[in-house]
């Protein structure tokens, strides 16, 4: 992500291509605004470079990357010592950049105001970069207590940025007279965009709620950073079986797998570490119901055991803060607030969708419920869930996940989608030699990218798939290096990591259909920065609700015929998938969409009724209780993320009053997909070049959901989601 970004309007994810003249950068007659007459984008990226000071940083984090593919960061040179010595360097130069747009006598004009804005703090970028790799990836003590020490710094200073007055006016300026000035439609939005981002971040508060705010957001800062890492604590456990017995069920893997985990923490038995990547295949397969019980609890009490990791009273602290933030800047409340740069604009658009899909997700968690108890014989309970399931597959479709698994091998899964990205958008991958550039962990793989008509280089993409002490639990992409033309267009950097358990040597690792769909997904939010052929780094903010669509929409292609047969082999025979599996996969394919449903919409309806509250609860696992029961939450299942563990929402505020935002971008992902299905071939090159060039390609520079009537020629269908997760249409 482009941090620099975050000084004018937040993260940078994608931006859009732009003819090679822009538009006029001032107006004849205007007051306080330059009248020049259109120029180039190389004048522009010039003249905007003009107003910034020369620096020279001293920090060896913060010099710029050397090396091949328009230079990589340097990870074989960070140490916590370093990392701090740059951050704090880092947004020195970067307040000296502030200033110099800030008090630039020139009238204000698009290149030396807002193209300005987007070259600026770059040592920055570079330094933040690195942070969140090393306090995400990496983690332990002196990383949790160097992201302890600089979150409060961070939030002040970015404070600084929103509340400046000098640059507010002159941002103001370009964006309130963008059509007298001669803006082109890219520069008017994004000026527009700049100026109502510093409206919502405070910029027309008098000096008392200025102060306000900034106290709100740098306690916010400290309360997001410990959240997490009392989470990360909580996860850096396990359960210990010492007894062979009580892996009974388990596949070979899985078992194979929780013996390594125990050795390498000199533990005798086998490990269930308490991630979901272990939890789940345990749940799944285990025979021994107490074990299953055991397991389950320790890990859906993650931060809710009443000892130091607990984070019931930090939760309750952040809706606090985010509350009175809303009311300070007037909105009704947290989620009025976040959604006003979003698709479904409001939280009652929102929760119509969550609404129209939770009924009859609960009424088949209902028929799934009464298979499993005519099998086991008693009433099912949240651990009971996944194994009972599993018996009710093998029952009415013959179908066995542990059939699944070795068709599943990490390697094959990766080169499935390499060739999925290739047939799709025509990117090739070549693995790098260890060495060839500096990683951040020894297992951390890196390949080229290539365009496969050109040959031409489009970037780098980094693999950080095991899970470790002190890495934060989940599948995520990262990017260390986005695509800009004004920035000069160098090449992507972007990286996926998982928390896959590390086998023994010369061992697979074999995932379930759930973690191959996932990895698809991931690497689908990696494919959106590669496609992006962009001008200005800030269109890359797509609202939340949009930027899943193009991750989730990947996921369908994991069983399509073409990678099944080419990738998706037996690992230990090489024997493509046989069609009478393949065709038990699909005769199954919504099955348990119930379980899969609830699990997550629970967690949305949650999410959002927390931050629409009049008063913010101060007992969370009372709200949390009472939140389900309002909407009817079935006994036999648990939510994928219970609030106390629920680091989309409190690590920061990016998924906060946003976790609705998965199912509204799966509305617009199996329409899509039901676009290809629909053309006899879900590969369908015309298809696929749109996709790119009018989904992937143009970030946020136009509306999403015109682009997306543009790409679909009408707007997207809610019924392409039910039928995709086997619920009545009507």
């Amino acid at each position: 992500m482009h941090r620099r970004q975050l000084l004018i309007a937040g993260g940078s994810l994608m931006a859009l291509t732009a003819c090679s003249t822009t538009g006029a950068t001032g107006a004849p007659g205007l007051p306080g605004a330059a009248s020049t007459g259109p120029i180039s984008l190389a004048e522009e990226a010039r003249l905007a470079l003009a107003v910034l000071p020369a620096q020279t940083p001293k920090a060896e984090l913060l010099q710029p990357w050397t090396g091949p593919y328009d230079g990589t960061p340097p990870w074989d040179k960070v140490t916590p010592a370093k990392l701090r010595e740059a951050m704090l360097e880092a947004m020195q130069l970067a307040r000296a950049d502030v200033a110099a747009v800030a008090d630039n006598p020139e009238a204000p004009t698009f290149a030396n105001t807002m193209a300005a804005q987007e070259l600026w703090g770059q040592p920055l970028d570079r330094a933040f970069n690195i942070y969140s790799v090393m306090t995400g990836n990496i983690g332990g003590d002196e990383y949790d207590a160097l992201d302890t020490e600089l979150s409060p710094l961070t939030s002040a200073f970015f404070d600084e940025i929103s509340f400046n007055e000098k640059l507010f006016q002159r941002v103001k300026t370009v964006a309130d007279n963008a059509d007298a000035m001669g803006l082109n439609a890219q520069q008017k939005r994004l000026a527009e965009r700049a100026r109502d981002a510093f409206i919502r971040s405070g910029a027309n508060l008098d000096a008392a709620g200025k102060a306000e705010l900034g106290r709100i957001n740098t306690a916010l800062s400290n309360a997001f950073t410990l959240f997490g890492q009392k989470v990360v604590a909580d996860e850096n456990s396990w359960t210990l079986i010492a007894n062979e017995a009580g892996t009974a069920g388990l596949p070979a893997s899985n078992k194979a797998a929780a013996a390594s985990a125990a050795r390498s923490r000199n533990l005798t038995g086998w490990a269930i570490l308490n991630t979901r990547s272990a939890v789940d295949p345990f749940l799944t397969f285990a025979d021994d119901r107490a074990l299953r019980e055991q397991v389950w609890k320790k890990f859906v009490n993650r931060g809710d055991n009443g000892d130091a990791n607990d984070t019931n009273a930090t939760i309750a602290e952040i809706v606090k803060l985010r509350d009175q933030r809303a009311k300070l800047l007037g909105y009704r409340n947290h989620a009025e607030l976040r959604m006003q740069d979003t698709m479904a604009k409001t939280p009652a658009a929102a929760q119509a969708l969550m609404d129209r899909v939770w009924a009859p997700a609960k009424a088949r968690v209902a028929e799934e419920v009464a298979d499993m108890k005519a099998i086991a014989g008693f009433d099912i309970e949240p651990w009971d869930y996944l194994y009972f399931a599993e018996k009710v597959r093998k029952a009415k479709y013959d179908l066995d996940q542990n059939e699944l698994k070795p068709y599943f091998e990490l390697n094959a899964v990766r080169a499935g989608s390499f060739a999925m990205a290739e047939r799709l958008y025509g990117f090739t991958f070549k693995k790098l030699p260890k060495g060839a550039v500096a990683v951040f962990e020894p297992n951390v793989e890196v390949y080229e990218v290539h365009d496969k008509a050109t040959n031409r280089l489009i970037g780098l993409y980094y693999t950080d798939d095991y899970a470790r002490p002190g890495k934060r639990s989940g599948a995520w992409m990262t990017s260390y290096r986005s695509f800009s033309q004004l920035d000069g267009s160098k090449a992507i950097l972007v990286s996926n990591n998982n928390n896959f358990t590390k086998p023994e040597p010369g061992e697979p690792v074999l995932i379930s259909l759930d973690d191959a769909e996932t990895l698809f997904h991931e690497f689908g939010h990696a494919l959106h920065y590669l496609s992006s052929v962009v001008t200005y780094p800030s269109f890359g903010n797509t609202p939340r609700d949009f930027v899943e669509y193009p991750s989730q929409v990947h996921e369908h292609w994991v069983l399509s015929r073409p990678i099944l047969d080419g990738y998706l082999k037996h690992y230990q025979t090489g024997a493509a998938m046989p069609q009478a599996l393949v065709d038990k996969i699909q005769a199954s394919n919504t099955f348990n969409q119930g379980y899969a449903t609830v699990s997550y919409l629970s967690s949305a309806i949650v999410d959002m009724d927390l931050h629409t509250q009049a008063v913010p609860p101060t007992d969370i696992d009372a709200f949390e209780k009472a939140s389900l029961a309002r909407i009817g939450m079935p006994k036999e299942i648990v939510m994928r993320h219970r609030l106390p563990q629920f680091n989309h929402l409190f690590t920061s505020d990016a998924y906060s009053a946003g976790y609705y935002s998965y199912l509204w971008s799966e509305v617009m992902d199996a329409d899509t997909w039901a676009y290809f299905e629909q053309s006899g071939d879900v590969f369908n090159p015309d298809i696929a070049g749109r996709f790119k060039s009018q989904i992937l390609a143009p970030g946020n520079t136009t509306d999403r959901g015109e682009a997306y009537r543009a790409f679909r020629g009408r707007d997207p269908d809610v019924a392409a989601l039910l039928r995709v997760r086997g619920f009545p249409v009507n």
